[in-house]
């Protein structure tokens, strides 16, 4: 029997927006054509079937659109996005110091680097392991057919998804024919190489990087093609007929193509004989190494981080601390002191109140680091401490007040044994020296003995102490105040929108009373309470401040939760108790709630000076990366995106907080001058163009013209011979390398600039892990698209059969089992 032919009509209408229509259409046609009717037809000229499929894949579609449509993708982008390539790359490093510690040169070190990540990603995650997804071709097509048919039962009609000739049909093409090698593109190390040139294809390319690169490659395959490439062009330059002035230069191309096969020569046969050495513990054990002065160590910000690890290793960090808080002292009782005859001048009297300020701050220094209760304490001349006393006690003190027991320290860390001239010794100072720059081009020259280094009063880069964080608050302990938020409201000012908050103070004494209004932003509460709760730790534990909120925060709702909440913490704050626990916080209370504009930053006595027991972490070996993000930067999202990729890349978090913190000024400096103020708004703005339909049309047609060139299905790309390939990965590694400003190797150095980019880059050199980061990234944006469908139980459950997971659930019973049994 034969059906009688119907007109069939199509209804071309996907997304609403006749610019991605238009492609999508044609990507399904060409879907279509390719993968169902080539050989449909041999079978049945009934056009029926094609257009319920058609009809299904434009329903789902559709429904997919409308998702979309009503998801809020800035979250996504800005933080989700984010956090996981973070925790992708956490995950590597640690597998990296993981096999190094093994050190195993019996196994290919791809094979175990591979295992080793899969290992530590399941300790990380706890939940879930991508080892079969992204290692076994069958799992992977296996876990690509399931999501299928999971996305088509809720984007299909039930109808649609009961027909299962029609369902397996549209998996199959979902999963084969466009997923799956969509994700072997994406994880091809190859691609991404090419892709990363491209990236940076204005950047020149340099000898100096290239010739780093080279020593620097532990890839015997990429020296071997580097050295056939410089060959075979020293051999065409040979051949060539020149006269004139042509054959200098061709005489200098060869010399310099000869250099290259010489050092790739050498470092293959090094790399065969398995003599690789550590630059850093050769010099360290062998190599005369130069010296750098203690003056240009303490005025250089990545020398000094070296020597304040080692000082806290000795014990001396009280020492070298009270030296750094000096320095910032002396700076700005100097600018006040100019400040206050500057005023004078012009008649106006502020005496007391700026002797006041410096006398709490010369005060504060002395009870941190020279009196009795000071722990750790400076240990110097007991004479010339009490000296110091009486001068507090009787005198108004001066910037040069602690200029001789400053002077007395410098000395002591210069000529006592255990501080300097054993750091010298230190594989500490090699690093140091590996970071500057220095282990075989030392610009610092300068006697080993330390002879003929001179003190130094001024260093350029003193460490500020902010008096302005002072107040010059009524001696009079009778004083009670009191304070609450009486109103809220939300201010524009020059198109920035935020919220403001009235707060209403009484002060009352003995012989006053008085009541006034001040206006505070919620920056304002968080710059306040970052500076009180890094002066007063134990604050820290009692004082919580209202979360951030970035997106959608000017919601009456939200603000007059937020207003409860600040009220909450305002009355904790100002509890009798707690200014009798913590005298010294008056200071900061009335300062903050005094009637005038409050004076924004943490003050650089808070954010330079590193408090003298480093405040504790949760492990961030064993935890992704949004569980350790710094709450203070959560709403500013380039400051939070750029300390974070840093943290990972460069490891900072291994380092010491002084120099984080300094760190995530300057970026913050950097950000503000860049961008200003509005930085989080043009961010948002960039991802609703980002998700515009003429940035997703133009993304359709990309995918359409990449799978369907000229409207023909592409052919399977060959993979390109070994030789191009090795050499596409030296030119992206030198690409790299020379595009990293010298302004980051004087923060960090430059040891760990290379280090950190080079990091990354090996990163992306296995394909397995690409496709695990492929696939992270899938899953979140599922999540984030389907929040009501509970993906992240499906995921674990499709992830469920993972060797790691299982191992990693046996390790975990069989060390809780002996604790169950003696229970």
């Amino acid at each position: 029997m034969k059906r009688e032919a119907r007109p069939i009509k199509i209804d071309r209408r996907l997304t609403g927006a006749n610019i991605i229509d238009e492609p999508l259409q044609q990507v399904i046609q060409f879907s279509l054509r390719d993968y169902v009717q080539y050989w449909y037809y041999t079978l049945s000229d009934d056009e029926s079937f094609l257009l319920e499929i058609r009809q299904a894949l434009q329903y789902a579609l559709v429904q997919f659109s409308a998702r979309s449509k009503e998801t809020d993708w800035q979250p996504y982008f800005t933080t989700r996005l984010v956090d996981d390539f973070g925790t992708h790359l956490r995950v590597f490093r640690k597998a990296q110091q993981r096999v190094a510690e093994k050190g195993d040169q019996m196994k290919d070190q791809a094979e175990e680097l591979v295992d080793t990540f899969f290992e530590v990603e399941v300790e990380m995650e706890k939940e879930v392991c991508r080892d079969l997804v992204c290692t076994s071709p069958k799992d992977e097509e296996g876990f690509l057919r399931d999501l299928c048919e999971v996305l088509l039962y809720i984007l299909l009609p039930p109808g649609d998804f009961q027909n299962k000739i029609m369902r397996y049909f549209v998996r199959e093409i979902l999963s084969r024919g466009i997923l799956l090698p969509l994700i072997n593109q994406l994880s091809d190390p190859d691609y991404i190489n090419q892709y990363v040139i491209w990236m940076i294809r204005d950047s020149n390319c340099n000898y100096e990087a290239f010739m780093n690169i080279i020593k620097l490659s532990d890839n015997i395959g990429e020296l071997e093609a580097v050295k056939d490439k410089a060959s075979e062009e020293l051999q065409y330059l040979r051949s060539l007929d020149t006269a004139g002035d042509d054959i200098n230069t061709i005489k200098n191309q060869i010399n310099s193509l000869l250099y290259v096969i010489k050092v790739c020569d050498s470092r293959i046969q090094r790399l065969q004989s398995g003599k690789e050495i550590d630059t850093v513990k050769l010099a360290a054990n062998f190599g005369k190494l130069c010296t750098v002065p203690l003056d240009h160590i303490l005025v250089d910000n990545v020398a000094l981080q070296f020597f304040m690890d080692y000082m806290q290793q000795t014990g001396g960090q009280a020492h070298l601390f009270f030296w750094m808080t000096v320095e910032g002292y002396r700076v700005t009782a100097q600018q006040q002191l100019e400040v206050l005859q500057s005023r004078q001048r012009d008649g106006k009297h502020q005496t007391n109140q700026t002797k006041g300020l410096l006398r709490a701050a010369a005060v504060g220094v002395y009870e941190q680091y020279l009196s009795e209760k000071a722990s750790p304490r400076v240990n110097i001349d007991d004479n010339l401490v009490a000296k110091l006393a009486e001068t507090l006690n009787h005198e108004d003190p001066t910037p040069e007040i602690f200029d001789d027991i400053q002077r007395k320290v410098y000395e002591l860390m210069l000529r006592d044994e255990r501080f300097y001239p054993s750091f010298k010794q230190n594989v500490l100072y090699v690093r140091m020296l590996a970071e500057l720059d220095m282990l075989k081009d030392p610009s610092f020259r300068g006697s080993d003995d330390g002879e003929g280094e001179s003190f130094n009063g001024s260093p350029t880069s003193s460490i500020n102490l902010s008096l302005d964080d002072l107040s010059n608050v009524p001696s009079d302990e009778t004083v009670q105040l009191h304070a609450y938020i009486s109103d809220t409201g939300v201010c524009n000012d020059h198109g920035k929108t935020y919220a403001l908050y009235a707060i209403t103070v009484h002060r009352r004494n003995a012989n006053s009373e008085e009541t006034w209004k001040t206006y505070r932003r919620y920056s304002d509460f968080h710059d306040f309470h970052m500076r009180i709760t890094e002066q007063f730790e134990n604050l820290a534990n009692i004082l919580k401040l209202p979360g951030k909120k970035t997106f959608n925060n000017m919601d009456r709702e939200f603000l007059e939760k937020r207003k409860k909440d600040l009220n909450a913490y305002l009355q904790l704050l100002l509890n009798p108790e707690m200014m009798k626990a913590s005298p010294a916080l008056a200071h900061y209370v009335y300062d903050f709630l005094e009637n005038k504009a409050y004076s924004k930053g943490k003050g650089d006595f808070a954010r330079k000076v590193p408090p003298l027991i480093q405040k504790t972490y949760s492990d961030p070996d064993h935890c992704r990366v949004a569980a350790t993000i710094d709450d203070s930067v959560d709403d500013n999202i380039p400051l939070r995106v750029m300390l974070l990729l840093m943290d990972e890349v460069f490891d900072l978090k291994e380092r010491n907080q002084w120099l984080r913190r300094n760190i995530k000024n300057l970026l913050q400096q950097l950000i503000r001058a860049t961008y200003g103020d509005t930085i989080n708004r043009k961010i948002v703005d960039h991802v609703d163009w980002m998700t515009s339909p003429e940035q997703v049309a133009d993304a359709v047609k990309r995918f359409r013209d990449a799978f369907w060139p000229n409207g023909i299905l592409a052919e399977a790309v060959p993979r390109r011979d070994k030789a191009i390939r090795m050499r596409t990965r030296v030119a992206g590694k030198t690409k790299l390398l020379e595009i990293m400003p010298d302004e980051l190797k004087h923060i960090i150095g430059a040891e760990t600039t290379r280090k950190g980019i080079l990091r990354v880059f090996e990163m992306f050199q296995h394909t397995q892990l690409n496709k695990r980061m492929v696939y992270v990234f899938l899953e979140r944006f599922l999540e984030t698209l389907f929040p009501q469908n509970k993906f992240h139980e499906l995921f674990n459950k499709l992830h469920s059969r993972s060797k790691q997971m299982q191992r990693y659930k046996q390790r975990l019973h069989s060390t809780q089992a002996p604790s169950l049994q003696k229970r």
